[in-house]
């Protein structure tokens, strides 16, 4: 099974799973009268969404090069992760202000609506689905070097993570008393500002790729150590990475012996190449440009 069809397998399963929580969470909050419930689907709409925009994007990304795009189409889901990063800061920001809104109507006094145990019930099943899907797509966004798939597995979290929220306030409103339905915007506020940092740092790598960031120091000196083992090859300088997609572009300058004839000094190039796509990927570029030892 190809790369493309293994990420839309794991991808299609997870939104059949979003799909039903979805509709689980809205009966039960309409039905357990649970305002918290009701804002934990409407973060599950926005865990389906992504779901369908990773369908889309990696499809497209997972093209081979063509005369439009000579680096092929891998930053097709650079551009996913990117808007999951996106959706996934607007839902946590949005889980704050509802939090904050229904914290300030409890300081000025108005009691907050008790839910039911329907709603209760649905936010642990929603824990336990959610995170089971996170360790699974995060398992397989690793195997298959997929950062799009990383990005959903975080937004499988996030779902979890309001869940737990949703399960403290409600349970504590029904365990403890209309006292204590203030541990509903409680319990939410934090959970944003978890998911706020979640969003933070898929949103930088995704930033960073399609700005041509350069690879990290590490990386590079891998590169640089890579080049120097190949006889002959001295002084790689002018090194240039970045990331497209799940694929790592470089381009370097290096001196060899002027006095070698063509033929060998492509050869060493093409050594070079050789060893570069055995550690990074057949699917990985570089360009090298040979100059003479000075």
């Amino acid at each position: 099974m190809t790369r493309e069809k293994e990420i839309t397998r794991v991808t299609l399963a997870g939104s059949v799973v979003n799909l039903l929580l979805v509709c689980l969470k809205f009966v039960a909050g309409i039905v357990g009268h649970s305002a918290a419930m009701i804002s934990d689907a409407v973060h599950s709409v926005s865990d389906f969404l992504t779901d369908i925009v990773v369908l889309v994007f990696v499809r497209i990304s997972g093209r081979p090069e063509d005369k439009d795009h000579d680096y092929g189409h891998g930053k097709y889901e650079t551009v996913a992760t990117l808007f999951i990063g996106l959706t996934l800061a607007a839902a946590a920001i949005g889980i704050v202000v509802s939090g904050a809104t229904k914290l300030a109507a409890w300081i000025r006094g108005e009691d907050l609506p008790a839910p039911g145990k329907l709603a209760l019930w649905a936010a642990l099943l929603s824990i336990v689905t959610k995170e089971a899907l996170y360790q699974y797509t995060r398992i397989q966004g690793e195997k298959l070097k997929s950062p799009s798939l990383r990005a959903n597995a975080w937004h499988h979290r996030s779902d979890a993570l309001s869940s737990i929220g949703a399960a403290i306030g409600i349970g504590g409103a029904i365990l403890l008393g209309d006292r204590w339905t203030v541990l509903d915007p409680l319990a939410s506020i934090v959970v944003g500002a978890m998911l706020v940092k979640v969003a933070r740092d898929l949103l930088g790598p995704s930033f960073g790729q399609l700005t041509d960031q350069s690879l990290p120091e590490k990386t590079e000196k891998v590169m640089l150590d890579i080049i120097l083992g190949v006889d002959g090859v001295s002084d790689p300088h002018k090194l240039r990475t970045r990331q497209i997609g799940n694929r790592i572009a470089a381009e370097v300058h290096i001196r060899l012996d002027g006095r070698m004839t063509l033929t060998e000094a492509h050869e060493k190039a093409t050594e070079v190449e050789r060893r570069f796509h055995e550690h990074f990927g057949p699917e990985s570029h570089i360009i090298i440009h040979m100059e003479p030892v000075k």
